[in-house]
């Protein structure tokens, strides 16, 4: 796949859709714990989880770092493995809270560390990195897994993102539209199996 071909598949995405403007939050820390909290579930209970939050004034690290665990949990229950995330948002929680110049590192570097804390893996650290830290490191998830081996372009997380980033522009606003889009295409053919309707199979 040429350069070429990933702006057109960009081009064709945002023809179809329009702009996102992804991801939905009103701070960078409400992007992270919306990155936890969506793992397994749908984006409509991440919603309504920080919505909670928000009613509680815990949409803070160091706020949701204390917080009692009981309360976390039934705040968030509606995502589903309700205790495994209260326990992860609180560990990254504190971590934010002692590491309010993560941002300056190196992506590297900062993807380390990340990685160290529980329950945080390569799609999770991408979203924060991407778009709660603005840095350009291109988020692989299923959807885009799927797109691509439709498209006859095969790989894992780290082969796809390596060819993501080298062959696009290192524009962080283009990394999130281009995520979005995808997502959001997934949603409305992928998952409803509208292949005879696809703009990018045509």
């Amino acid at each position: 796949m040429q350069s070429t071909k990933m702006i057109e598949i960009y081009n064709k995405l945002l023809e179809k859709l329009g702009e996102q403007k992804w991801w939905p939050a009103e701070t960078p820390f409400e992007v992270v714990v919306g990155a936890i909290l969506t793992q397994r579930t749908k984006w409509e209970n991440v919603e309504t989880a920080i919505h909670n939050l928000k009613e509680h004034n815990l949409l803070d690290p160091d706020a949701l770092a204390k917080v009692d665990r009981e309360k976390l949990e039934s705040l968030v229950k509606c995502t589903g493995f309700y205790k495994q995330k209260a326990e992860r948002l609180q560990i990254a929680s504190g971590y934010f809270a002692e590491n309010r110049l993560i941002s300056q590192m190196l992506i590297g570097d900062l993807r380390n560390e990340l990685f160290s804390l529980k329950g945080i893996g390569k799609e999770t650290a991408d979203s924060i990195i991407l778009y709660a830290l603005n840095r350009p490191k291109f988020v692989i998830d299923a959807y885009t897994v799927r797109i691509c081996n439709c498209l006859g372009v095969s790989g894992g997380y780290d082969r796809l993102q390596e060819r993501f980033e080298s062959e696009l522009p290192q524009d962080i606003t283009l990394f999130k539209e281009f995520h979005a889009l995808i997502v959001k295409y997934g949603k409305e053919f992928c998952n409803k199996h509208k292949c005879d309707e696809c703009v990018l199979l045509s």
